[in-house]
């Protein structure tokens, strides 16, 4: 028992990294029986297109899917233009506090892409079907290899034996596959330590503050999701044995729809004060009614985490 428990614990502790790589690993395997089951190169002119629609189509759709799931972009999005209101915003703040709520979002989105197109690139199927009807790949590799070359080079991936009549100095189109796939895993773990590294450096918390702001609003969600419930099955508990019993029902307080979009706003840091979430700012500002709760300066990216939890709930 103690080492199921260890084992939660540690799941709990590292949930975010454990469903990264479980989409990854789930992507992964999606490529590999995508790759062996449903492709099939046409070998003729059309391999560019077979080949790179295999390669780059799942990809987007990954990278949309991965929009859908985020309940962050359904929050930015939720009534942030409604119908009595037009579409009258303030189109330049809009657009600057979407891209601060967007980059995070999309940094999720594009996990499953990336190892999609990785991990094809290494197995170099996609690729190899692609490239081998590609005219520049075929001018680079046919040079001065005769007419016929052309012809051998588009029927590659359909027989491999062909290659030796294309033997040369080049790469294969197979070594070329997976050496840009391995470029293109070592660039994104550049580009992602070095964000990370930076995020951390100009944090305008510490590191053990950060933690606990972490902590806080994990719980902070939890508990809203029970009490949330619970008065949800408190009022359909009133209000189904009033129409059944037909009585008037009795005094039941619920936030009025100003409370609800006050707390629904996207959190944003102020430097100034020490709230960690929009419910503590709205309890701590005679319930959003004092000028202090409309103050605040865009998210930093480093406290990206800030109503993300509700993310992970719905997906990565």
């Amino acid at each position: 028992m103690d080492k199921l428990r260890g084992v939660l614990d540690f799941c709990i502790r590292h949930q975010t990294i454990l469903g990264y790589s479980i989409v990854s690993l789930l992507t992964a395997a999606s490529e590999q029986i995508f790759s062996s089951v449903v492709f099939k190169c046409p070998c003729n002119s059309r391999n560019v297109l077979y080949g790179s629609v295999f390669l780059l189509v799942p990809a987007l759709i990954l990278f949309l899917f991965g929009y859908m799931v985020n309940t962050r972009t359904w929050r930015l999005l939720t009534s942030s233009c409604p119908p009595e209101k037009g579409c009258s915003c303030h189109l330049w703040g809009t657009c600057i506090r979407c891209c601060c709520v967007l980059v995070p979002v999309t940094a999720r989105a594009l996990v499953a892409p990336f190892t999609w197109i990785a991990v094809a690139l290494l197995s170099a199927n996609f690729y190899e079907c692609a490239a081998s009807g590609n005219s520049l790949i075929q001018r680079f590799m046919c040079e001065g290899k005769g007419p016929d070359c052309h012809n051998l080079l588009v029927k590659i991936p359909c027989d491999k034996t062909l290659l030796k009549n294309i033997s040369g100095e080049s790469l294969s189109l197979q070594a070329q596959s997976q050496l840009i796939g391995w470029f293109l895993i070592a660039s994104i773990t550049t580009v992602v330590l070095s964000v990370t590294c930076f995020s951390h450096c100009c944090s305008p918390v510490s590191y053990l503050q950060l933690k606990f702001w972490k902590i806080y609003t994990k719980k902070e969600l939890e508990l809203f999701e029970t009490k949330a419930k619970e008065h949800a099955a408190r009022l359909a508990e009133i209000n189904t044995k009033c129409f059944f019993e037909a009585t008037e029902p009795a005094p039941f307080q619920t936030p009025s729809n100003e409370d609800w979009q006050k707390i629904s706003f996207l959190y944003t840091f102020n430097p100034q004060e020490q709230y960690y979430s929009m419910i503590h700012k709205y309890v701590n500002t005679n319930r959003g009614n004092s000028t202090q709760f409309g103050e605040g300066d865009p998210i930093p990216h480093v406290l990206a985490f800030v109503d993300e939890a509700g993310a992970t709930e719905s997906g990565f």
